[in-house]
């Protein structure tokens, strides 16, 4: 039987689906609250990580090692790197990068991280099944690359940088520590982002405005999915 993890990095990307299941365990691992019970018809365990990727990377791994999920789905909001996408726009990642990981002194090419692949590829069961249940919600929905760094993007120039280095639809702050996590688990996963805000000069008004209801929506398309695995 299938058991989906589900990881966001802020409690309003989790709260819905801790609102919506019923908890059967709590259990605390690294000061990450992991909540375990039955989402619908789907046994999910739900957890926010925090910020950045390297709390992305220590939750994606508890996920792993202490409650045997079967597989990951990362949910969350964006900053759009695609001039036709909107706000509220959906996108499910066909693949993920580390956009800010640099070893080019040592003849790697930008993003690469020595002994792993350039590109950490989404299962494509989970990228069907999260495109109809995005569908659902009447947004609009785009598959394609999803980019990620710690730094929150509210700038031209670098998102200009990003975009040059990564063609990714947009970018945000976990998901490529997710993806590469569960790459070396042999977990399939699948990111799943609403965009929030344009990831320029305009991000720093546009985040606080549409943070919630893009959360909202990608928290709907996360449950859906969770039941469609099941």
């Amino acid at each position: 039987m299938s058991k989906i993890g589900i990881i966001g990095a802020m409690e309003l990307e989790v709260e819905s689906h801790k609102a919506q299941m019923t908890v059967t365990n709590t259990t605390t691992r690294a000061n990450m609250e992991f909540y375990e019970g039955v989402l619908g018809s789907a046994n999910v365990v739900v957890v926010r990580c925090g910020i950045g990727k390297v709390n992305a990377a220590i939750g994606a791994q508890i996920l792993c090692d202490c409650f045997g999920v079967t597989h990951i789905v990362n949910t969350g909001i964006a900053g759009s790197l695609c001039a036709e996408q909107n706000i509220g726009d959906m996108v499910v990642s066909s693949d993920v990068w580390h956009h800010d990981f640099d070893c080019m002194a040592f003849g790697y090419p930008m993003c690469r991280i020595p002994g792993m692949p350039q590109s950490f590829a989404a299962d494509e069961n989970m990228i069907a099944l999260a495109r109809q249940a995005a569908e659902q919600t009447g947004s609009a929905v785009r598959i394609g690359r999803i980019a990620s760094g710690d730094q929150f993007v509210a700038d031209q120039k670098l998102k200009d940088q990003i975009i040059e280095r990564t063609q990714a639809l947009c970018t945000e702050m976990e998901g490529a520590a997710i993806a590469q996590t569960a790459y070396r688990n042999g977990i399939p996963f699948v990111i799943l982002r609403c965009i929030s805000d344009k990831a320029d000069n305009s991000a720093e008004m546009d985040y606080p405005s549409f943070e919630a209801m893009a959360a909202q929506r990608c928290a709907q398309v996360a449950i859906a999915l969770a039941n469609a695995l099941n």
